[in-house]
């Protein structure tokens, strides 16, 4: 039995790993799973002492027996500092003595840990000061399809949240955390923001509701900017100073109560509910009220129009006093004087003055009045349906101020935008999952159950108003007509003041939530690392309470503080919400099409038909709120998501977005499969062959260079290296290989993939790359590999066996072949060519690969400036003249911009010098066949050959050869730099190879080939013929000529010819593409293949030999 001390620490190990924190500050995921680097070593083994258990014990750092999983998944928790710890901290600060008990479980039930909060949430101003007012100008037809919209909205989207929240353990977070291990970093970072923005946008309209009701219905002497006796404008401009300045004020005041402690927040959130819920009985009551006794509220027609209650004080033109007629204050308000034959306004003259009860009660019948809407332009007076008036159509209004006027255009859209925020708050449940007793019951129930009572009151709210207030009420959006009661306030029984002191504290309680929820969230953003200009907001003070965080939600919420207009403020924040809904759909209806395997939620009763659904009606809700702060909304979003993508941390949290990929990918390839792609379509997709040196690290790290300018971050690479040994002795030099791969690629900025593969021999590997590289249809159709460097020295004979045998796989496999020569003199990829030329020699048909590479290259910044030549050669009997014709006619129809050359090469004799250079050619074959040597004994005898045939090749100087070579000969040799003969390596480079080899590099320009070492490859010919005897007669052997090999002697003469053309034409070019003829058949002829390529290309610096692939690449069609 283990013993009760190492099963404390084995807990307090558990407790310690929860929260893991890396070496920025920034807290991890933990997870009490496998590879979980909470427990030590020492701990771990001890997990298995005594536990018969040794059979498995070599697997003890990576598979934990299953007693202490379920053990750590049993006390699992991953909380942030969360309200209660921020309380808990602030008390120890305070003196209070640390409690050495331990941590109790979450106690929170559904009712106040879920449905409360949201009920507090949702329920807030705009139920209290502007719900009546949208029942007045939409009607009661109208607001009730606005509130079924907007709450079926939040419906919806609480079933798709149920269904998330209950897919596993949902850590404190909320909306945020669902998001973004849901669709990904980038979206959860993208929404994140989004809904910290709406959050805090929510505390300046609830600071903004807070102070409408202070100045308009609590104390409207404390306005500083004196509204009495302005009219229009300047009465607006006055009133929304005077929001400004006390909604600095008030927040100000409520940044500082919640800096200085969230504790007092959360104490009194049990007040501003009950601040709420009393309002809300308070109107059911007066509604029950209404119709057994209406309560008494006159409000006063002149005509059909609604008159300010300021304005006069009895509802009448003149009054009757002991028989003597006396005017009233409203008389006076609309004349010159008081007395009874003045001048007065003529509307007044022509129209009866009409006292009628603003609240006529349920029973009245005016719900029918009601019914439909009435949309007022800004400055409209407000009146009553169903009065007659007589109003002169061509007189101009007098007197407006006495009327009661609409403050804004109005219109259905404005509505659905003003009212959404008050079915905002759905998340308050799953932002507390972490204090839940059982989050995955709690969090639907209490949710749904929330939306539910709420849509319920909303909607009764509607008929209710649109049955017991008068219409004219109704539309008097700040109760000037009812002596400046609160509209809703004229309803509640037993006083107006409970609604208006129950709207403001619940306004106050609403503004510090948002003041204390956003900071939060933006620190939790910050924290997950994801956004890295954020991540200074994730510090704050010692008990983790976000200082700066804070602080940047109190400048933002001064932005809608400076707006000024609750109409204005609400539409914004509704934009934010709703695009945080609809990506909660968005997860649910991902998850559940692309059935990933974790996506088991407890929650059963969603469908991804619903969830696309709410997305939908989220979507179309931002659209008709306001489509232009609906696209800047995105905007920001799209933004937040690039920059995250580009810039932001790599996270991979299994998200759905992952998995469309993957989905997508798989649908892609499928279709890929159905046949290969039309000539228009296709375009390079390339295998880059590197080597790797001992360490692990690329040896031609320009082939990348030159991957990159050809493709320009287009189609398909792939860079692949083989690792020589077997998989288990040598996984870990391939993960290396691997890693430096991926840097390599990303330093040089090529999009693809990377392969290792471990074989037995370098050879094997690197057919196994060209053979299983790509997956189905999206396979490579070009292999890109370099010269093999130093191919004639001995211990790199294997090179070119290797890379002849990869030029002879791509010729089976139809796979194009493209062989840079000298590739370290490329130009990387900040390098530009300002001016120059790339030449094309086009000698054989290869499909059009010539045509193509150039027109790529020149779409990358470092070849743009260079301008393209085509040479072509023409025999004997070829028209020159019109294969040019032809050739810029196949230009032009191919939109491809070149000069062109026809190059003539007449039939020629073979000169002497062809003849020796094939004779030693096949000679040093010849020996090699026969020398069964060690290394050092090779060399021996290569040297003795060259001292005994030195003195011969002094003696050589034919005319012929002086005459086509003698600038070769006796100048290029000993200025030949020796990087030019430095080819690079290819990927055997680095292993050791067979002793008997051939070796010889590059020799001088139209001079005689070498046998030596490196070293000596810059101090003159010395090999001719290891039977040449000194002071013979080169031209008299006649014999030795004639036993030649003529394919042999043909294919020499046909590379120095076309050498010697190239070379005259493009000696200056920055770059060379030329055809690269097929490897004999015979593997016996595999060193003088390579021959005739050196000879071919000589005296050129930078050369890409090309192969196609069997299939035209390029069409003149469209």
């Amino acid at each position: 039995m283990m013993s009760v001390c190492s099963c404390e620490r084995r807990k307090l190990n558990l407790l310690i790993g929860v929260s893991i924190v890396s070496g920025d500050g920034i807290p991890k995921e933990s997870s009490p799973f496998i590879n979980s680097s909470a427990a030590s070593d020492a701990e771990k083994s001890q997990q298995y002492d005594g536990k018969n258990m040794a059979l498995f014990e070599e697997e003890m750092d990576t598979s934990p027996m299953v007693s202490s999983l379920l053990s750590s998944l049993a006390n699992y928790s991953n909380l942030p500092t969360g309200s209660k710890e921020h309380e808990e901290a602030e008390n120890i600060e305070e003196g209070a003595r640390p409690s050495k008990k331990p941590v109790k479980a979450p106690q929170l039930g559904t009712l106040m840990g879920v449905y409360l909060p949201c009920i507090q949430n949702i329920f807030g101003v705009i139920l209290f000061l502007r719900m009546t007012w949208m029942v007045g100008i939409g009607g009661v037809f109208g607001s009730f399809i606005i509130v079924f919209m907007c709450c079926s909205t939040t419906m919806l989207t609480a079933i798709s949240m149920s269904a998330i929240a209950t897919n596993g353990v949902v850590p404190a977070g909320g909306s945020y955390y669902m998001i973004s291990r849901s669709l990904g970093p980038e979206f959860g970072g993208a929404v994140g923001i989004c809904f910290y923005l709406g959050t805090t946008f929510a505390g300046a309209m609830y600071i903004l509701g807070c102070i409408e009701i202070l100045l308009i219905y609590i104390i409207p002497q404390a306005a500083i900017f004196k509204i009495e006796g302005l009219e229009g404008p300047e009465a607006e401009l006055a009133l929304l100073n005077n929001m400004r300045v006390y909604g600095t004020l008030v927040l100000s005041l409520m940044a500082l109560v919640v800096f200085v402690g969230v504790k007092y927040v959360n104490k009194l959130a049990l007040v501003f509910l009950a601040c709420v819920i009393l309002s809300i009985l308070a109107v059911y009551a007066g509604v029950i009220k209404t119709a057994i006794d209406p309560p008494v509220f006159p409000v006063c027609l002149l005509g059909n129009r609604t008159l300010v209650s300021k304005g006069y004080d009895v509802c009448a033109k003149v009054i009757e006093i002991d028989n003597e007629t006396i005017t009233t204050k409203l008389w006076r308000s609309f004349c010159d004087s008081e007395y009874l034959n003045a001048t007065c306004d003529e509307y007044f003259t022509n129209n009866n003055i009409t006292e009628i009860q603003g609240i006529p009660g349920v029973t009245s019948g005016i719900l029918a009045e009601n019914l439909f809407g009435n949309y007022l332009e800004k400055g409209m007076i407000l009146e009553k349906r169903g009065l007659s008036s007589d109003v002169d159509p061509d007189s101009p209004t007098t007197s407006s101020n006495r009327y009661v006027l609409a403050d804004i255009t109005s219109f259905f859209t404005l509505l659905v935008g003003i009212y959404f925020p008050s079915v905002t708050g759905i998340m308050a449940g799953s932002n507390r999952s972490g204090d839940l007793r059982d989050a995955q019951k709690s969090i639907p129930i209490g949710t749904i159950a929330a939306i539910t009572t709420t849509s319920t009151v909303y909607m009764s709210c509607v008929v209710l108003f649109g049955a017991c207030i008068e219409g004219v009420v109704l539309r008097d959006k700040f109760g000037e007509g009812v002596n400046g009661n609160l509209v809703i306030g004229t309803l509640a029984w037993p006083s107006p003041w409970v609604i208006v002191f129950g709207s403001f504290f619940s306004t106050c309680g609403a503004g510090l939530q948002s003041l204390t929820g956003a900071p939060r969230l933006l620190q939790a953003i910050s924290r997950d690392g994801i956004i890295p200009f954020l991540r200074v907001f994730g510090h704050g003070k010692a008990n983790g309470e976000p200082t700066w965080a804070l602080l940047l939600t109190a400048c933002i919420c001064e932005i809608g503080i400076i707006i000024a207009s609750l109409d204005l403020v609400a539409p914004i924040l509704s934009m934010f919400f709703l695009m945080c809904y609809m990506f909660v759909n968005l997860a649910c209806a991902l998850q559940t099409l692309l059935r990933t395997p974790n996506w088991r939620p407890r929650f059963k009763f969603y469908h991804w038909a619903l969830s696309f659904l709410g997305m939908s009606l989220c979507l179309s809700l931002m659209f008709i709120c306001s489509w232009y702060y609906a696209i800047i909304a995105m905007g920001i979003a799209t933004c937040i998501y690039k920059y995250i993508e580009f810039c932001g941390a790599e996270k991979e949290w299994g998200d759905g977005i992952r998995g469309i990929s993957l989905s997508a990918a798989r649908f892609a390839l499928m279709r890929l499969e159905e046949g290969p792609p039309h000539t228009k379509n296709w375009r390079p997709q390339i295998l880059v062959l590197v080597s790797v040196d001992s360490e692990q690290n690329v040896e031609q790290p320009r082939l990348i260079s030159l991957t990159n300018q050809l493709k320009a971050g287009k189609g398909l690479t792939i860079v692949g290296t083989s690792v020589q040994g077997t998989f288990l002795d040598n996984y870990t030099e391939a993960q290396r290989a691997d890693q430096s791969l991926r840097k390599l690629m990303e330093t040089e900025k090529v999009k693809g993939f990377s392969q290792v593969v471990i074989s037995s021999n370098l050879r094997d590997g690197t057919s196994h790359l060209i053979q299983v590289g790509g997956l189905g249809g999206l396979k490579h159709n070009t292999v890109m590999v370099s010269w093999p460097r130093n191919w004639k020295q001995p211990e790199y004979h294997h090179q070119f066996r290797n890379f002849i045998e990869v030029v002879r796989e791509t010729t089976v496999a139809s796979l194009a072949l493209l062989v840079p020569k000298n590739i370290s003199s490329y130009p990387s990829n900040g390098e530009r060519f300002t001016e120059g030329h790339i030449d094309v020699w086009w000698i054989v048909h290869d499909g059009g690969m010539l045509m193509l590479l150039p027109f790529l290259l020149r779409q990358h910044k470092v070849w743009r400036k260079c301008k393209m030549r085509i040479f072509t050669v023409a025999q004997m009997d070829d028209n020159s003249i019109q294969m040019k014709k032809d050739l810029i006619t196949f230009l032009y129809h191919l939109r491809i911009d070149a000069a062109v050359e026809v190059v003539e090469m007449h039939d020629g004799d073979i000169s002497a010098y062809t003849y020796e250079k094939t004779l030693v050619m096949e000679q040093r074959s010849q020996i090699l066949k026969q020398m069964h040597l060690t290394k050092n004994e090779m060399e021996r005898e290569i040297q003795s050959i060259t001292d005994s045939s030195r003195g011969s090749i002094r003696r050589k100087n034919p005319s012929a050869m002086r005459s086509q070579h003698s600038t070769e000969e006796g100048a290029s040799l000993p200025e030949k730099p020796e990087d030019e003969v430095q080819l690079i390596h290819t990927k055997n480079a680095s292993t050791p190879t067979s002793p008997t080899s051939p070796t010889s590099p590059a020799g001088p320009a139209g001079g005689t080939a070498t046998w030596t070492d490196n070293k000596g490859a810059g101090k003159g010919p010395t090999l001719l013929s290891a039977n040449l005897e000194p002071g013979k007669d080169h031209f008299n052997m006649k014999p030795e000529w004639e036993n030649l090999n003529q394919t042999d002697l043909r294919r020499m003469h046909t590379a120095m010819r076309l050498n010697e053309v190239i070379t005259k034409k493009s000696k200056e070019a920055k770059l060379v593409l030329l055809n690269m003829p097929g490897p004999p058949k015979n593997r016996m002829g595999n060193e003088n293949y390579m021959e005739f390529l050196e000879v071919l290309t000589e005296g050129l610096n930078r050369v890409l030999l090309v192969r196609g692939g069997g299939r035209e690449v390029i069409t003149i069609y469209s």
